[in-house]
């Protein structure tokens, strides 16, 4: 087991330093909340909660209210637009979908939380990054995996993997303590600008998952929404324009989830599996995610070559498992993208979509350089033509 794990509270106990700095993820929800009372209830005097914002629900001011009862110091680090170029970026020329039934979300998100508690662990001279994912969250294997592979040199890991604490006990912990603002709570909830996400809770079970319509606000279908078209044009893999105009890759996706959302488009379910082959499952809504990676697809089949795509779809899938399984800065995701990039930057041109209620319909795909026919009957005489003429024999030499 590596001796840098903190995996329960016993280990910050007898490993951690209550004096010295730690660093704690800290989202606002009941698990990174309980985990500051226990650390204040441990003598600790020097905690610093980071919350990376990559455009979650969750409110500064909410975050600052729970830092504030609980004693301890709140750094909010907006990192949208790294998010939405090192990470989301890639994962549209990736076409990063579960098994084909998901695109992925909080496997683009762990790496770069990692990363910016590192960097703050790092400025702070901090003795510990602690989490709080369980074993029974992915979380847990992504950001331990993004952490060693970043090659942190201090304690890290969630006191949880091994100390799982009832949900009503931290409640009720919490509410002891003053902080009685995290109750109501039906659901664990992760959202960022690519993704609203709930698992846990009254979804825990898959035979029987209803999910209230309140909890869905990206993809809430609106009654008066009237068929429209909408067009989303590539330039060298990069989404750079919606209906011809040219926004940055947060506002472009913020956009979209607006524009397909209305259309209750972009609703997820699927199984994903845990460290150890058991399965979970997880809820999404992702209006942009859908039409950006599908437009994706077409622009790209209209420019690469049949071989070309047909390898990179196997790449594809080895680029989901290494980010997956938490090896985002590992080499062999490094250099399956390097692939990928490589297929991007040929990729360039629009699709034009017809919106309906529960999906959309392609009406143009439109490149510079196209493989596609736009005359196939035309194209059948010339090639004979051509062929015809290849096969000519040639004129009998005079003798």
């Amino acid at each position: 087991m590596h001796t840098s794990l903190v995996r329960s509270f016993r280990h910050i106990e007898s490993r951690l330093d209550p004096g010295q700095p730690v660093v704690t993820l800290f989202s606002g929800g009941l698990d990174s909340s309980y985990l500051l009372l226990r650390l204040s209830e441990l003598g600790f005097t020097d905690v610093h909660a980071v919350s990376v914002d990559l455009g979650e629900d969750e409110s500064s001011a909410y975050k600052q209210q729970v830092a504030d009862a609980l004693g301890v110091k709140l750094h909010i680090l907006d990192r949208k637009r790294e998010f939405a170029a090192s990470f989301v970026a890639p994962a549209i020329t990736a076409q990063a979908v579960y098994l084909g039934v998901h695109p992925v979300s909080s496997t683009l998100s762990r790496p770069l939380i990692a990363q910016a508690a590192v960097e703050l662990a790092d400025a702070l001279g901090a003795q510990a990054v602690i989490h709080t994912a369980n074993r029974s969250q992915n979380t847990l294997r992504r950001l331990n995996g993004a952490l060693e592979l970043l090659g942190y040199q201090g304690l890290y890991g969630s006191p949880y993997d091994l100390d799982p604490i009832d949900r009503d006990d931290k409640h009720r912990a919490l509410q002891a303590a003053g902080v009685d603002l995290l109750l109501g709570r039906l659901v664990s909830g992760d959202s960022n600008l690519w993704c609203r996400e709930f698992e846990s809770g009254i979804l825990d079970d898959p035979e029987n998952h209803a999910v209230p319509d309140h909890m869905y606000s990206w993809s809430a279908p609106d009654p008066h929404a009237a068929a429209a078209t909408v067009s989303v044009h590539f330039e060298a893999g990069l989404p750079v324009a919606v209906d011809g105009e040219r926004l940055p890759l947060v506002e472009l996706i913020a956009a979209l989830n607006a524009r397909a959302g209305a259309y209750g488009i972009g609703r997820y379910s699927g199984l994903e599996h845990l460290d150890h082959g058991e399965k979970v499952l997880e809820i999404r809504e992702m209006p942009a995610a859908w039409l950006l990676l599908r437009s994706y697809r077409h622009v790209e089949t209209a420019c690469l070559d049949a071989e070309l795509m047909r390898e990179k779809q196997h790449l594809e899938q080895i680029w989901v498992r290494e980010a997956l399984e938490g090896r985002w800065f590992g080499a062999l995701r490094s250099a399956a993208q390097q692939f990928i990039d490589a297929c991007a930057r040929q990729t360039t041109g629009s699709v034009t979509w017809q919106l309906r209620a529960g999906g959309a319909d392609t009406r143009a795909i439109i490149a510079p350089q196209p493989r596609y026919l736009r005359d196939r009957e035309l194209w059948e005489e010339q090639s004979i033509a051509a062929e015809a003429a290849a096969h000519v024999d040639p004129e009998p030499a005079v003798a």
